[in-house]
């Protein structure tokens, strides 16, 4: 059954979403603090995480951070702060999804699901995908081992997210095709596309920000989507 960690300091609040979460069928396990929530994560290995931002002690983003440094887990954050930097901080962090306080319990529920299916969806797609292509390729300075999640540019070793190294695979494998927003979010994170969704874009600045001289490699196409340069076009 999926477990589900709830990080939420809030006891009232954290009581009306275990008790949802219960009446949907998940599993859940509670933390009041983002150290308690470390130590749950790391010992019971949870299928998804819903982290309040602010905690006490340890916050919500080096709950994160930490997080992301272990495992792809998919993250949703809950906020009350408004302004889109502070959200696009989460996001380029790792969160998968936010949702700012306050919220109704079926809007949560959705998110939730969404979630859940889209790792379920890309888990068996992108499965089937490494099974028939698992061999290294290169692309140009680009060296990647979808076998082994491994990525490295110039001999370097880049440290990347299961979502981040897809979506750099299904670049580096077509150099020189665009790709938009709405494909690539049906294909590397299994859901359709909705105006206003920014997971490939903030995937896109974090592929950007770890790979150093990669990031000049991937091209942003403008009001369409992003393509890989072939290897005689990498400055």
């Amino acid at each position: 059954m999926t477990l589900i960690l709830l990080i939420e300091d809030s006891r009232e609040l954290a009581k009306i979403v275990l008790e949802e979460l219960a009446g949907c069928g998940f599993d859940t396990i509670h933390a009041a603090d983002g150290t308690t929530g470390i130590q749950l994560f790391d010992s019971r290995h949870p299928n998804l995480v819903i982290l309040d931002w602010m905690l006490p002690g340890v916050d919500g983003l080096d709950v994160l951070r930490h997080i992301r440094r272990n495992s792809a887990a998919p993250v949703l954050m809950l906020t009350a702060r408004v302004e889109e930097a502070d959200r696009v901080i989460g996001l380029e962090v790792g969160a998968d999804d936010y949702l700012t306080k306050p919220f109704g319990m079926r809007e949560l529920m959705a998110r939730v699901r969404a979630l859940l299916r889209r790792i379920e969806r890309v888990q068996t797609v992108l499965e089937a995908d490494r099974t028939a292509t698992e061999k290294p390729f290169s692309c140009g300075a680009l060296q990647l081992d979808p076998g082994a999640y491994a990525a490295q540019w110039n001999g370097a070793s880049i440290d990347l997210t299961r979502t981040e190294f897809d979506l750099l695979c299904l670049l580096a494998r077509n150099p020189g095709r665009t790709f938009s927003r709405k494909y690539l979010l049906e294909t590397v994170w299994g859901e359709a596309f909705f105006v206003g969704d920014r997971s490939v874009d903030n995937a896109i600045l974090r592929l950007r920000r770890k790979s150093g001289g990669l990031g000049d490699a991937i091209e942003t196409v403008w009001g369409i989507g992003y393509r890989f340069s072939k290897p005689d076009a990498i400055p």
